[in-house]
């Protein structure tokens, strides 16, 4: 049996929340490795529907979820999310749930932080979602971060404290901020304490058991690959590693126990926010995607970019995951397009390439070269086996397959998690 890790293929918002809802009924354990508040999972479970963000979805199958240390957490966004889930039927206890004491922390002003850069940088802006989760990292890495386990001393928070707004205070007069009174910033954080200290754990030290028993860990990757820091389309990406050698990083796990990774992709691509997007319409049918597809952010709530499928870019973030096969949802959404494109390469002034080149100059340059494949007017929506799926849609998840050098695992088929066509179980590979 493997472990598994999911992460995104394309910019996020590809249905993650749906797969690893299914696959926390095959694991024993979830762990949330990177990313923040920012991401939005929603799970649809019979007639409930879950919409969480710091929360592994392993909560709801009363799984034991961890958050883990290369999460940054806001302590209040996640009290409130506990109180939101527990007001949905499911009880959140320090047994079901553990943050890691070496998880970052997210403070108020870090919020203002991001918000006050967005707002300078005018149209330059990359598209934040104003929660904090850059700053929060960028203070992770100047190692002046505070971390869960500094509130079990209040004496060495205070001189934390001290240190962080050493290098706050100059950045807010710059954007013209009011000062932070540093008492202030601690009796918050001394009241807050005692609310999530008692989540606090050595979650690598469990995870670690959890691997010597044989049990089942499931990593779940928040946003998409296409918005990883390092290998994605810089800079108009988030502040994590969400590519799945981060699974083992931000777990405490060692990377031979990852095992088998599945890239969830959409039958389409979308975007939420600024930043170069080939295959992006603009047209009826990049709205006919947006309609059908319900596509607006969990978190945000805002409009996503719809456009065809990019098999380029796939198999890119198939290369850097080292993907063993494709989570393929949203199939229902093609149902009823004459025609159908895909795009296999891009065109760069006279050169024709097979990759998004690293320049921000050339992202926002390359031309999409399509292939066209003819759609199918029956209802995929709902399908539970091959056999239910109309010949034209076979030929376009096959021709998918081909391009991106991937195959399909699981065929996702509607937002409905028993709505899935399983080619592979990723738990049994």
């Amino acid at each position: 049996m493997a472990n598994v890790a999911v992460v995104g293929a394309q910019w996020g918002d590809e249905g993650k929340g749906k797969l690893v809802d299914w696959l926390s009924n095959r694991a024993d354990v979830v762990v949330r490795f990177q990313g923040g508040h920012n991401a939005g999972h929603t799970l649809v479970v019979g007639d409930k529907v879950y919409k969480l963000s710091l929360l592994p979805s392993g909560v709801v199958q009363g799984k034991l979820s961890i958050i883990g240390n290369g999460v940054v957490v806001d302590p209040q966004a996640l009290l409130d999310e506990i109180a939101r889930v527990e007001a949905q039927g499911v009880r959140i206890t320090p047994d079901l749930l553990v943050l890691a004491d070496n998880a970052t922390l997210i403070l108020p002003l870090h919020r203002d932080l991001d918000a006050a850069r967005e707002a300078e940088a005018g149209a330059n802006k990359i598209g934040t979602t104003g929660r904090g989760i850059g700053p929060a990292y960028e203070d992770k890495v100047g190692r002046r971060a505070i971390r869960v386990a500094d509130l079990t001393d209040p004496a060495a928070l205070e001189a934390k404290i001290e240190r962080l707004l050493a290098h706050h205070g100059a950045l807010r007069r710059g954007l013209n901020l009011p000062e932070i009174d540093p008492q202030t910033l601690l009796r918050g954080l001394l009241e807050i304490a005692p609310k999530i200290l008692p989540f606090a754990r050595p979650a690598w030290r469990l995870l670690d058991e959890a691997r010597r028993a044989g049990r089942r860990i499931l990593f779940e990757g928040a946003q998409g690959a296409l918005l990883d820091v390092d290998h994605g389309t810089y800079p108009f990406v988030t502040s994590s590693n969400t590519v799945a050698g981060q699974a083992a990083a931000g777990s405490g796990l060692g990377p031979r126990s990852v095992g088998y990774v599945l890239g969830i992709v959409k039958a389409y691509t979308t975007r939420v926010g600024s930043g170069p997007f080939p295959t992006e319409l603009h047209d009826a049918d990049g709205a006919r995607l947006g309609e059908r597809g319900h596509e607006f952010g969990t978190v945000t709530g805002r409009a996503r970019r719809c456009g065809w499928f990019d098999a380029v870019l796939v198999r890119q973030s198939a290369a850097v995951n080292a993907i063993d096969g494709m989570a393929l949802t949203k199939l229902d959404v093609l149902d009823g397009f004459e025609h159908l494109k895909i795009c296999v390469g891009y065109r760069l002034g006279e050169t024709v390439i097979d990759y998004l080149p690293a320049s921000m100059a050339d992202q926002a340059n390359v031309v999409p070269v399509y292939e066209t494949l003819e759609g199918w007017a029956h209802s995929t929506q709902g399908a539970r086996s091959w056999k239910d799926l109309p010949g034209a849609a076979i030929k376009y998840v096959r021709r998918l397959e081909e391009l991106t050098g991937v195959p399909v695992a699981i065929l996702g088929t509607s937002p409905d998690r028993d709505d899935t066509i399983v080619m592979r179980d990723p738990f049994e590979d």
